[in-house]
């Protein structure tokens, strides 16, 4: 299905217009110089592509003819490559390490066989009739090095760098692998007879003549395709996928076997055939993934350690809504993810997504490193008004009161990184956002853990402190109040947490939460100038284990109200706390809470915190 889909997605974007994706046969690659000849083949000059300064240099990128896979072998690319195989030169760092081990004749013979090679792909598989063809080989016969060198500046950063290069005629635009007649040779080259469907008799006639592993030709093997169902040409290696955060530089796969553990029974001979996907497939797939995963790609976001992608079937606004729904605000428009919810509500709301585009199958992929492989965290599939549906839901759930200066509507890596140690990105708990983010487009339940790391990081920072100011920052902040209502509410199936304070809710743990905070506020008025408040000391006791907190509290609030010289705020605060401890059991305060109650208990004592600060502000309540 994910592979289906992607191909689909491939099909789409290479049909249109402007280009967006390599079609078959080519690849787009950045190329930092271009080396511009005449007809004859003579050098004109080095064009430095790159844009940019210091080491954020950044190259063009040129449509040009699909490389070979990386190998330790030679393998020459079509018309363009590193400077080792089309300039012949020796990669500066390369030379200096051969030299120092006694193997440079090695090395220099090397050198030899891959310029050879570049030659003979051009020979071999591009037109050589073509003008701009026959003007790269004469180039090639008696590369003027001299010449070279005048270009000091770009000939210094080739030799030491060894980038890729490529050839264009000069007075033209289009590189010399971009050529009419380079293309059509590249096309009719990979555009293969296509083939309908087998039959079922076909099919298991091809399953019974398949040669024992090993005797058939490893580029010509045939088979099922996965993909497209029909028999075609089975792809052995498939590229490498770039992008994914965390995961080699070079690149991993999402389809490989390179193990005998790994493989299918009778499948060992070809890697490809335990998961037989065609070239052309395996060309579109893994094209539309690196788009998608490339640096300038709008329709990518990193959710914890998950690469998220999503698109869909046909062009649809949610492909650019989503990012903004839960990414982070970029900071010279910290209100596009607030403009995005809104237009999401309003949508929904006049019934946009009840029309036939809202059938429109839009899909969420969530990639992860895992040594020279990806896994798949997570993957859904579902229509646009289903996921609009779901969006809505989300935001409703994480509704809850907070400051005026705060936006309403926080992003999915502000949530997360309110459940990490430090609020540090890297210390977001393993597979959290991933298994967050599967919740959400199904919805389903919010995982434990999710709970868990929030009441975690309450608890363990119930005493900290402003480094500057050296004044308590609150521990039950607006993101991880949401996060816990949101928990509670959906896991429930009720709304059992309202957005602002609920002085109907009969809840003991919410009760005692309301009460904890406003024994804090007593405490707080009796002395003005203190820097630590109970929460420092007895928070976690408190929401954990109330029986063994509380009745300390009770007798400490005693002292507290005591202080008071306004006497009429003292009454205020004894009515309130005893309109609480009203609904709080006759037994006494309970032994321990779960950890749903926990939250509950975080609720309660942010939405009393909140709720003091009514009169002072305007619009949402604010601490």
């Amino acid at each position: 299905m994910i592979l289906q889909a992607l191909k689909e997605y491939y099909d789409r974007k290479a049909s249109d217009s402007d280009g967006a994706l390599a079609p078959e046969g080519f690849e787009v690659k950045e190329i930092p110089f271009v080396i511009v000849i005449d007809s004859m083949g003579r050098l004109v000059q080095i064009e430095d592509t790159r844009s940019g300064d210091g080491k954020k240099k950044r190259a063009k990128s040129f449509l040009v003819p699909l490389g070979e896979k990386k190998s330790v072998n030679v393998a020459a690319n079509l018309l363009w490559g590193n400077a080792e195989y089309v300039l012949k030169i020796p990669d500066a760092k390369k030379l200096e390490d051969r030299k120092r081990k006694g193997k440079e004749d090695d090395y220099l013979a090397r050198l030899e066989e891959m310029h050879k090679a570049f030659v003979d792909k051009i020979k071999s598989q591009a037109p050589v009739d073509d003008i701009g063809v026959l003007s790269v080989l004469k180039f090639c016969e008696s590369i003027p090095l001299g010449q070279l060198e005048g270009h000091a500046e770009n000939w210094n950063e080739i030799r030491s760098s060894n980038p890729n290069v490529t050839f264009r005629l000069n007075a033209e635009s289009d590189l010399v692998c971009q050529r009419p007649s380079v293309i059509q040779a590249l096309q009719r080259k990979v555009k293969p007879t296509a083939s309908p469907p087998p039959s079922t008799e076909e099919r298991e006639t091809h399953i019974s003549m398949t040669p024992p592993p090993g005797t058939e030709d490893e580029e010509t093997a045939r088979g099922v395709c996965l993909v497209s169902g029909e028999l075609s040409e089975i792809e052995r290696l498939h590229p490498s996928i770039k992008g994914v955060w965390g995961a080699q530089p070079s690149g991993a796969n999402i389809v490989s076997f390179n193990q005998r553990s790994f493989e299918s029974y009778g499948k060992e001979g070809r890697q490809g055939d335990n998961a037989p996907t065609s070239k052309a497939a395996t060309f579109a797939y893994t094209t539309a993934l690196n788009a998608l995963l490339g640096r300038d790609s709008k329709q990518r976001l990193q959710v914890g350690d998950a690469s998220t992608l999503f698109w869909a079937e046909r062009p649809d606004e949610m492909e650019t809504a989503f990012p903004d729904l839960f990414g982070e605000p970029p900071q010279d428009d910290p209100d596009c993810n607030t403009r995005a919810v809104e237009s999401l509500y309003r949508s929904v709301q006049s019934g946009a997504f009840s029309t036939d585009s809202a059938n429109t199958r839009f899909y969420v992929l969530g990639l992860a490193p895992n040594a020279s492989r990806i896994s798949i965290r997570f993957w859904h599939g579902g229509t646009v008004a289903e996921m609009a549906g779901r969006f809505r839901q989300y935001f409703d759930e994480l509704k809850i009161v907070h400051g005026p200066k705060e936006s309403p509507y926080l992003s999915l890596f502000r949530l997360l990184v309110n459940t990490a140690s430090l609020g540090k990105a890297d210390n977001i708990p393993p597979n959290l956002a991933g298994d967050v983010m599967r919740a959400i487009l199904a919805g389903s339940p919010y995982p434990a853990t999710l709970l868990q790391a929030a009441i975690r990081r309450i608890r363990a920072e119930q005493a900290l402190k402003d480094k500057n100011s050296g004044k308590p920052i609150p521990n039950v902040n607006y993101p991880r109040a949401a996060l816990i209502k949101a928990c509670i509410n959906r896991n429930s199936g009720k709304e059992e947490l309202t957005v602002s304070l609920d002085e109907s809710n009969t809840n003991q743990a919410y009760r005692l939460g309301r009460l904890f905070a406003v024994l804090e506020k007593a405490q707080e008025e009796a002395n003005p100038k203190i820097n630590a408040t109970i929460r420092d000391r007895y928070y976690s006791s408190a929401s954990a284990a109330p029986s063994t907190a509380f009745p300390i509290l009770m007798r400490l609030k005693n002292h507290h109200v005591s202080k008071l010289e306004n006497r009429g705020r003292a009454v205020n605060l004894e009515r309130l706390i005893g309109s609480i401890t009203d609904g709080i059991s006759s037994d006494g305060f309970p032994s321990h809470l779960s950890l749903q109650d926990q939250g509950r208990f975080a609720i309660g004592y942010y939405h009393q915190r909140q709720d003091f600060f009514k009169g002072k502000n305007t619009g949402d309540n604010a601490e």
